[in-house]
């Protein structure tokens, strides 16, 4: 018999809580096939078994909190010398494309009641679960209906279950229409239609996000600092190369990459910046690890990291922020993307903000807003120092900073630079010099 533990999923996670088993007791288990879903503050995960066999045992029933390291479940394995415990591998399938589907659904958001849920009854099967007399009444939550005494799972599609997590409804207040009284989309948007007014629970990411922002809010003494810059330099390169990217790339060439390599260039000349707070100490990094905050849509926030941006090209920061932003949104983060960041970057510009007052990354000092750039009229000063008036592309960069960390001038002095660097760089030269030394 081999017992499976909790892996370690994160340098800084110290437990999770067992959302979803995908196999039930007796049932066979392929090597590497998902056997179980955890959900941490980081992230959502599949995990595969770690060797194949019959599950003959589960200890931590879904919805249950266990620390890193506890019993998960009994494997009785194919290969009899596979007896000692085993840890699953850390390295995990991705996250999943719903994880706020399973509130309102029971805690593993398969649209099980909750005796349902502990008995490891797989999601999608047809299998009958315990004795109602046993395991509780299966009408109480809408999932299950009475046959013979015993309780049968209400299947539940996943576009019924998102919608009924997304809305926070209990499937017993909707009225089934479909075969045998199944839920369909329809029953589900009839009744939001006929009852607009409702609770819309916090899923996991929002509940981590939201106790985040306020540990943060109540660490650091928050301090806003802001600066207006000119990207024409930026733009002369991103017009005469925006075709040719996008048609190698498949993606746009945005300002984010520019502003990410003139932020490293800055960071070097103000390390401070590039540093968390410990017990009465700064710790300033070496390499500058790249948070990039990333939305969800609209559904929760996560930050994966870009390490060492200081030692790539425009061209492999616009591909690894492209990269990374692409894994977050379909789900497919693993816990070490989200750790490890030194400084982080957030982008809302892309909807036209003038400015934000972003929220400090715990235990970062600094976080920079990326807000919109818009053409408008501004002063142009020549060469020789004559002033016109001209069309520029003008953009707000606003910096929140840990007063504990340093002060002001300091603060005003680093976007001072990076104004500098994004303003004066010939960024069309240095793009054709990284080509040529590609």
């Amino acid at each position: 018999m081999a017992d499976v533990l909790l892996p370690q999923l994160g340098e800084t996670v110290t437990e999770g809580t067992i959302t979803r088993w995908f196999f039930g007791i007796g049932e066979t288990v392929p090597a590497d096939a998902p056997l179980y879903e955890v959900s941490t503050e980081k992230v959502d995960s599949e995990v595969p078994s770690p060797l194949g066999g019959v599950l003959v045992e589960i200890i931590a029933s879904e919805g249950a909190t266990i620390p890193v390291g506890a019993l998960l479940c009994r494997i009785d394995p194919d290969d009899p010398s596979s007896t000692s415990p085993l840890p699953t591998p850390s390295a995990v399938a991705g996250v999943q494309a719903d994880p706020e589907s399973r509130a309102g659904a029971g805690a593993g958001g398969t649209g099980l009641s909750t005796s349902e849920q502990g008995s490891g009854v797989p999601a999608g099967s047809d299998a009958v679960v315990a004795s109602a007399a046993a395991a509780g009444p299966a009408g109480a939550t809408g999932t299950g209906v009475e046959h013979g005494g015993r309780a049968r799972v209400r299947l539940l599609s996943p576009v019924v279950r998102r919608l009924l997590a997304e809305n926070g409804l209990d499937p017993a207040r909707v009225r089934g229409t479909g075969l045998g009284g199944r839920l369909t989309r329809g029953d589900v948007e009839q009744f939001l239609r006929d009852n607009p007014e409702r609770a819309e629970p916090f899923n996991g990411i929002r509940k981590a996000t939201a106790r985040h922002m306020v540990g943060s809010k109540a660490t650091s003494p928050h301090v806003l600092t802001a600066m207006e810059v000119d990207f024409d330099a930026v733009d002369r390169l991103r017009y005469a190369e925006k075709d040719a990217w996008r048609d190698a790339e498949g993606s746009s060439l945005t300002y984010l990459p520019f502003i990410v390599a003139a932020l490293a260039e800055a960071l070097a000349a103000f390390p401070r910046l590039n540093a968390s707070v410990g017990d009465d100490e700064l710790i300033v990094h070496g390499d500058v690890n790249l948070a990039v905050a990333v939305d969800l849509g609209f559904e929760g926030l996560v930050a994966p990291v870009v390490r060492k941006v200081g030692d790539l090209s425009i061209r492999d920061l616009a591909r690894s922020i492209h990269e990374v932003a692409g894994r977050a949104r379909d789900r497919r983060l693993v816990p070490d993307d989200l750790s490890g960041g030194t400084f982080t970057v957030t982008n809302p510009g892309q909807y036209g903000t003038l400015f934000q007052f972003p929220i400090i990354n715990q235990p970062q000092v600094a976080i920079l807003s990326t807000d919109g750039i818009a053409r408008k009229p501004a002063v142009v000063v020549d060469a020789d120092g004559v002033e016109t008036i001209g069309v520029r592309p003008l953009g707000i960069l606003a910096l929140a900073w840990d007063h504990r960390a340093f002060d002001g001038a300091y603060a005003a002095a680093f976007l001072q630079e990076l104004k500098r660097i994004l303003e004066t760089t010939d960024w069309v030269g240095r793009w054709a010099d990284e080509a040529d030394g590609a």
